[in-house]
């Protein structure tokens, strides 16, 4: 991809884009299809009270507001690690990275996801759909498991993430040694991302997803678009550098809002928003150790962590006529429910190997008297199991780890420092204590109990040597 390309394509869409946004509602004109669309945004180190409705940040987030009036704001959603592929991994999979053995963040020429495990992408591809990622795919860096070979017709952008280049703040001549590359449809377009680069990240992978809603909203569709950002190095293009007023992370998350503004009114203006159901969330919790180029979460640690603040992601999801607008959630659920609950409204078949999510799709609904019907969702660091959340979403049990903890943050990219802390055996009342402060075993043996089973079953069945 040349410079000169680069610059025409941008144009190109630029103007496609101008025209259609400036299009009337074709909602009344609208189709009425038995297969919905699914569009999921997925942000990469985002903070849970980085947007509004979910806090009130130092920026503007109107497009992510707006969301949120127009669908549900879940509370409660897990992811099962807190770190970049392992996460990724069990949203396209439904399984947990036990079961995957995609643990971490997966460097360059990292495997990746065994191609035993199917992705949404080929659930819903089997199913008649056209696929498309465009974003980070950090799932494998090899032939069999880049995107093309995963069940996506189109795809486009990074195979890891965006600090693994010769810039890195830690190990610059570790990763000089990997060229970060951008991808287009399998091929290598930009042989070495470099600063000309990074700021315009955020806007290809929006044109390419507005391109891809417009060509194909006469049949059913997913796109899946992993934002790089706000994962650090942060970048942000000229049409938003400065405009936050609240630094260069700020900035950031006013282009990200802008890229699902685009997303919106590319569905709307093509008459398919009524038939599209929207998922936005991201990976895991912030990277607090940057300090200003790090998002925000009120609850305990982040990133890194299987505390809340690691774990625990904002959720908003969008699906007219089937989830009630303006509305908000406190029902708990994780990021593995959403192929199965995915796949339940396709009218597509799960996957033939095991899977651990369940169907959600009564609970994101809102359905009287719905509940999960998962009895725990665990979660891992790495490799190390390290407890369990009641399906519900009320009690939540740590085994002894070790883990990170913040000493001193940096700022303006640099990293900051951790220092290993250690937890033993807790239980908390995520109800009324959901920063995780109080543990409170010796209150509730009982439940300390049954969660300890449902953990060392967990345990035996992912993690015992063999």
């Amino acid at each position: 991809m040349t410079n000169r390309q680069t610059r025409r394509e941008f144009l190109k869409m630029a103007a496609l884009s101008t025209v259609s946004m400036g299009l009337p509602s074709l909602a009344q004109g609208q189709r009425s299809r038995k297969s919905p669309n699914f569009v999921v945004i997925f942000l990469d180190d985002s903070g849970w009270a980085d947007f509004r409705p979910f806090a009130k940040p130092d920026y503007a987030t109107p497009n992510v507001a707006r969301l949120a009036r127009q669908g549900c704001r879940f509370n409660n959603f897990y992811v099962p690690q807190a770190v970049c592929s392992a996460s990724r991994s069990a949203l396209m999979t439904g399984c947990v990275p036990g079961r995957t053995r995609v643990f971490g963040a997966h460097g360059p020429n990292a495997h990746g996801l065994d191609p035993k495990f199917a992705t949404m992408g080929e659930v819903l591809k089997k199913r008649g759909y056209k696929t498309a990622v465009f974003g980070k795919w950090h799932l494998g860096d090899q032939p069999e498991t880049r995107p093309p070979a995963r069940g996506f017709d189109e795809s486009c952008g990074l195979m890891y993430s965006n600090d693994m280049w010769e810039f890195h703040p830690e190990n610059p001549e570790y990763w000089g040694k990997y060229p970060l590359q951008f991808w287009d449809n399998g091929k290598v377009t930009v042989d070495r991302v470099t600063k000309k680069h990074q700021p315009m990240l955020t806007t290809w992978y929006t044109e390419h997803a507005v391109d891809f809603i417009g060509r194909h909203k006469d049949e059913p569709f997913f796109l899946y678009v992993p934002q790089s950002m706000p994962h650090v190095p942060l970048f942000v293009s000229e049409k938003f550098k400065g405009k936050s007023g609240a630094g260069l992370y700020g900035d950031v998350m006013m282009e990200i809002d802008w890229s699902v503004g685009q997303i919106m009114k590319a569905l709307k203006a093509n008459g398919i928003e009524d038939n599209t159901m929207v998922i936005f969330t991201s990976d895991n919790g912030p990277w607090i150790a940057y300090g200003n180029h790090a998002g925000k979460t009120p609850f305990r640690e982040a990133k890194g962590t299987s505390f809340d603040g690691g774990t625990r992601s904002a959720c908003i999801m969008k699906y007219p006529g089937k989830i009630k607008a303006g509305t908000t959630s406190t029902t708990t659920f994780c990021s593995i429910d959403i192929l199965p609950t995915v796949a339940h409204l396709a009218g597509a078949e799960l996957p033939a190997n095991p899977i651990d999510g369940k169907n959600a799709w009564d609970l994101i609904a809102g359905k009287l008297g719905a509940k999960n019907a998962q009895a725990y969702y665990p979660f891992t660091t790495g490799s190390r199991f390290e407890g369990i959340i009641s399906g519900d979403g009320r009690w939540k049990l740590h085994v002894p780890h070790r883990y990170r903890t913040l000493v001193k943050p940096a700022h303006d990219g640099a990293a900051g420092k951790y220092r290993q802390a250690e937890i033993g055996l807790s239980l908390f009342d995520m109800k009324n204590d959901p920063y995780e402060t109080t543990n409170v075993l010796e209150k509730h043996p009982d439940i300390a109990a049954r969660l300890k089973q449902l953990a060392e079953a967990h345990r035996r069945k992912f993690f015992t040597q063999t």
